[in-house]
């Protein structure tokens, strides 16, 4: 219960019953007075206590030889539960930790219902002041000089969680050090204030601030997953290129231990990023159109594009509150990102070519940076310059721009030289191939059949019929981007087949 100084003076409150932070607020102490919000806290806290408690239970038998006279082997038989009850208990026990959260969020509000600075103050230079706390003892009592085998170092604290590195290669032993550093720092605070061993990470990737990845271990026998928090794997504002670039990545470093073969993965996907192989669906960037565009302050791609999608068809043009999907393709040189920004499916439908280098530079570069930096000793030089980004490759456009004042003309299916009028399909050069170049075509047309046919029953399931037509249209789906193209790429191969006078 929060008092002043005044009300302290005017309660006759002695000293003793009157608790001071660090932040130089007043309070009562509990065993005079206990306010309301610590007792919705140590409830909510107590519940997902009970709910983490619930997640991690199981039922764990243990078969002992000696107790059988066949001498038979037994094993340890752990009981898994089921996924849908381990989803529910995770989601309570995160909407718990939300729910106490938010008590120390609405205190720090400066407008709202229930406004108190002194509280939220209060926690953070408490905050602050325990992790300072912690440091200092666990760096005092883990040394060599007091009988550890390594010295440890907190080398990473944030809110109110430390990261210690013992020093040690063995989960196990790293675990116990954890626990026991957890029960003496606990024995140090007032209740209920407890530290709690919660996880070892091993390897572990400390990036920068709120960004790091690891693999999370809660027991010693196997890793739970790869954990990463800040990076761009759990982020929604890049494409999914990066996504997935940034996790395969990070699955060659820290599970694979195979940091050569990140490397070459790396450049493989740049490659074919600027040789133009990379699948558009990845390449798609989305936000969202949060008001009209007149009253964003600063030109934003999907907010300029929104407005040229809504001048081709206002029908079918996004609107306030929709994500709104973009691609950046190539354009004057100097032209601004917004300027470059386009609709994925107007690019499918008339080739326009995607600008590689925006996506090298303002996409891929930053967060592979961010990760083979404290790697490598010359990142940048070694991922982003060298013979793999030497070769570029453009598609032409098809129908915009000057390629509507052209002349087009046949080429040959085989060498791709101009034909004559009189020629539809061959040159003279390629007629002796005639065979193997129209079993090509026909390969061709097959196998685009097939691809199309498995995207399109993919998207029959997803919408729960596998009878009529897909009617999807989710931009959000990199499955909707393939089909498009798949479509598109069939039909063209059609066209060619259609060349042949058989």
């Amino acid at each position: 219960m929060k008092v002043t100084p005044e009300d302290a003076r005017k309660l006759n409150l002695p000293p003793e019953c009157v608790n001071k932070t660090p932040s130089g607020e007043t309070f009562v102490k509990s065993n005079l007075q206990k306010g309301i919000l610590p007792e919705i806290l140590e409830e909510l806290i107590a519940a997902r206590k009970r709910a983490k408690a619930d997640l991690k239970a199981s039922t764990l038998i243990a078969l002992l030889p000696s107790e059988f006279p066949d001498n038979r082997l037994y094993c340890y038989v752990q009981e898994a539960k089921d996924p849908l009850e381990k989803a529910v208990l995770d989601g309570r026990q995160l909407a718990l930790k939300i729910s106490a959260n938010s008590v120390y969020g609405f205190t720090g509000a400066t407008v709202g219902q229930l406004p108190c600075i002194e509280i939220s103050s209060s926690v953070t230079s408490y905050g602050r002041q325990m992790i300072e706390h912690t440091k200092k003892l666990v760096e005092d009592k883990f040394t060599t000089v007091g009988g550890y085998e390594h010295t440890a170092e907190v080398i990473y604290g944030d809110t109110d969680s430390v990261m210690v590195q013992f020093g040690v290669s063995n989960v196990e032993t790293a675990m116990n050090l954890g626990r026991e550093a957890a029960e003496y720092i606990s024995g140090t605070f007032t209740k209920p204030i407890k530290l709690e061993f919660e996880k070892v990470y091993y390897p572990y990737l400390l990036i920068s601030k709120k960004r790091y990845a690891g693999l999370l271990w809660t027991n010693s026998q196997k890793f739970d997953k790869m954990d990463t928090k800040g990076i761009e794997t759990v982020r929604r504002d890049n494409c999914l290129l990066v996504k997935n670039l940034v996790n395969d990545c990070l699955h060659k470093i820290l599970i694979n231990r195979d940091i050569p073969g990140a490397v070459q993965y790396v450049k493989n996907t740049i490659s074919d990023l600027l040789m133009n192989r990379m699948d558009l669906s990845l390449l798609v960037i989305t936000k969202g159109l949060t008001k009209t565009g007149d009253d964003y302050e600063v030109k934003a791609a999907h907010v300029e594009l929104a407005e040229r999608m809504r001048k081709r068809d206002a029908a079918t043009a996004p609107n306030v509150g929709d994500r709104v999907p973009y691609v950046i393709v190539k354009a004057a040189k100097g032209a601004k990102a917004y300027e470059k920004s386009e609709d994925p499916i107007y690019v499918l439908e008339n080739n326009i070519p995607i600008d590689p280098n925006y996506y090298l530079e303002n996409q891929i570069s930053k967060p592979l940076l961010r990760i083979f930096e404290p790697i490598l000793k010359n990142a940048e030089k070694e991922l982003l310059k060298g013979s793999h980004t030497r070769s570029i490759s453009i598609s032409t456009p098809s129908n915009s721009g000057i390629m509507k004042f052209a002349k087009k003309q046949l080429s040959c299916i085989g060498c791709k030289a101009l034909l004559s009028d009189a020629d539809k399909t061959l040159c003279s050069h390629c007629k002796g191939r005639e065979a193997e170049l129209y079993c090509k075509t026909v390969s061709q047309v097959s196998d685009l059949e097939e691809l199309f046919g498995r995207l399109w029953t993919q998207c029959q399931e997803c919408q729960g019929s596998l009878h009529q037509d897909v009617l999807c249209t989710s931009r959000d789906c990199p499955i909707f981007y393939r089909r498009k193209k798949a479509q598109k790429d069939m039909a063209e191969a059609k066209r060619q087949l259609g060349r042949w006078n058989f």
